[in-house]
Parts: C-alpha cells; sequence; structure tokens
C-alpha cells in the first residue's frame, strides 16, 4: 500500500523539451529533478512527472476526457494560490475556474491548463474533503 514517503509517477508526451521546461519550471513553479537529451523529471506538487520528447508537433485537445492530469488541493487557498499564479503569469488555460455538482455533496472548483504540448492539467478543491477520492 502507497504510503506518504512514496511518490506517484507519470510520463507524458513533451515535444519541445525547451518549451516544457518553460510552462512547469518557470511559470507553474514545478522543480526540476533531473534533465536528459530525451526527457525532463519533475517535482509535480510531491509527485513525479516525466516529459518524454515525443517527435511530431503538439495534440490539439479537443476533450478533457478522458486524458489529463493534476492535482485535488486539500486547502482552498493552495487551489486560489495556484490559480492566481497561472493567471499572473499567463499559463493558457483550457477552461477557467468553474463549480461543478453545485448544492451537491461533490461540488467542487476546478480549472484547467493546457502545457505546450497540448497535455490537459487539472486542478480542484472539493468543499467537503472526504470527497476527494
Amino acid at each position: 500500500m502507497r504510503t506518504t514517503t512514496d511518490v506517484f509517477h507519470l510520463a507524458i508526451p513533451a515535444h519541445d523539451l525547451d518549451e516544457a521546461y518553460d510552462f512547469y519550471v518557470t511559470r507553474l513553479g514545478c522543480k526540476l529533478a533531473r534533465r536528459y537529451d530525451d526527457r525532463i523529471t519533475l517535482d509535480f506538487f510531491g509527485d513525479q512527472v516525466v516529459c518524454h520528447l515525443t517527435p511530431g508537433g503538439p495534440a490539439k485537445p479537443e476533450s478533457l476526457y478522458p486524458r489529463h492530469f493534476g492535482v485535488t488541493f486539500r486547502e482552498a487557498a493552495d487551489f486560489e494560490a495556484l490559480h492566481s499564479c497561472a493567471v499572473n503569469r499567463k499559463i493558457p488555460f483550457y477552461y477557467d475556474v468553474s463549480l461543478r455538482f453545485e448544492g451537491l455533496v461533490e461540488e467542487h472548483r476546478t480549472f484547467v491548463l493546457v502545457d505546450p504540448s497540448g497535455n490537459l492539467l487539472e486542478f480542484k478543491h472539493y468543499n467537503d474533503p472526504r470527497m476527494m477520492y
């Protein structure tokens, strides 16, 4: 079973590692763990994301479903701080903050960013922390 010292790992395509670095490290604030000619490894909010150099151009995302990833924040202030960061640093939004399941126990706010390779990143905060999973 996973413990709090374990790290989730996700590999995603990146069509330009310099653009991926700028997006994830410079603009989003992730920490660079390693860089090689064919990939960069990031500390993505405590988990590991590896951007693998992939031939071809960026994908044009047509729908959030079924492929996206991100973070569900336990604290509203963390969600709001990242949203402010994205706005201030002009990180491209796939869509800005919206409220889902309004009035239900699973009510939450969400926004989605798009990276230079067309990967979608969703960030959420649930009013009721029991709904995080």
